[in-house]
């Protein structure tokens, strides 16, 4: 069963992944391979 995530819990991600070292791009990337699964945008070990 899918579920998805409010933007409550959406923004919680973002701010953590930020929190993290993550750079907008990377977690922008990281959103479409969950949303779309196109390898183009999945993320690789740095």
């Amino acid at each position: 069963m899918a579920t998805n995530m409010n933007m409550q819990e959406t923004s919680r991600l973002i701010l953590a992944l930020r929190a993290k070292g993550w750079d907008d791009t990377s977690i922008n990337d990281l959103i479409l391979y969950l949303e779309t699964g196109d390898e183009r945008y999945k993320p690789t070990a740095d």
